[in-house]
């Protein structure tokens, strides 16, 4: 493996994918933390905690635009650091995946990782709006949704692993994860905040997290199964003698 030449695949997929995830959430997902944070604002000139005066405004401007610039930078470091997860596991994997290309490889690899530390996660505990869901229990939902996303993600390694050794039998393993999957499904605790917000904002904000997010996972697929298939850093250097 050349290394310099495979750190610098990993981390230009990353951030490829990422700059691409943090601007399709600027078209897609801020119109909704607009709309949520909005309706969070109007709860506190109702409460009294705020006042609904220009100065109010001139601070909340402020602060959304230094957000929003900041959301494809921000989705840039997000995507090296799970860009260079996936490009370890490509690493790992690639004689063992489908496919005859690198891309095709890679794109089934996207497929996996979406489907066990994303998707299924998701389920379960669906993404809401940062102002749904009292502060309180930030933590504890962090807790418990980051565990579902590590139970999952070692779950299908784990699975995977049999797969090997049963070799003919693969498909006992997929259904091995599927049982074990569906019954941390079911043990996991539910998420401990009710929804308040509108039904329509929050599916809305769901619904474009996820698309954003399943664009990260197709775009890093392409992008390192691309840059892999042509600069070959699984070849090794020939030293002429």
């Amino acid at each position: 493996m050349k290394t310099f030449l495979f750190i610098l695949i990993v981390v230009s997929s990353g951030v490829a994918a990422g700059l691409i995830h943090g601007s399709m959430n600027l078209i897609f997902v801020e119109p909704s933390l607009d709309q949520a944070i909005g309706i969070e604002n109007q709860h506190l000139f109702a409460s009294g905690e705020e006042k609904d005066t220009p100065e109010f405004w001139i601070k909340y401007d402020g602060y959304r635009t230094w957000q929003k610039s900041g959301q494809v930078l921000a989705g840039g470091i997000l995507g090296i650091s799970i860009g260079a997860l996936f490009g370890i596991v490509f690493a790992l994997s690639r004689n063992s995946l489908p496919g005859k290309t690198d891309v095709k490889k890679a794109l089934v690899l996207a497929g996996i990782m979406w489907l066990t530390v994303y998707f299924i996660p998701f389920l379960k505990y669906p993404a809401n709006p940062p102002t749904v869901g009292d502060p309180e229990t930030v933590v504890l939902r962090g807790i418990l949704y980051l565990s579902f996303i590590a139970i999952s993600g070692f779950g299908a390694v784990g699975f995977y692993k049999l797969s090997q050794k049963l070799k003919t039998k693969k498909l006992v393993a997929i259904i091995g994860y599927a049982a074990f999957i569906g019954i941390v499904f079911v043990v996991m605790p539910e998420n401990p905040d009710q929804i308040t917000a509108p039904v329509d904002l929050v599916n809305n904000f769901r619904i474009m997290s996820a698309f954003t997010v399943s664009l990260y996972w197709l775009s890093l697929g392409i992008i390192l199964g691309s840059l892999w298939h042509h600069y070959k850093p699984h070849k090794e250097i020939i030293p002429f003698n």
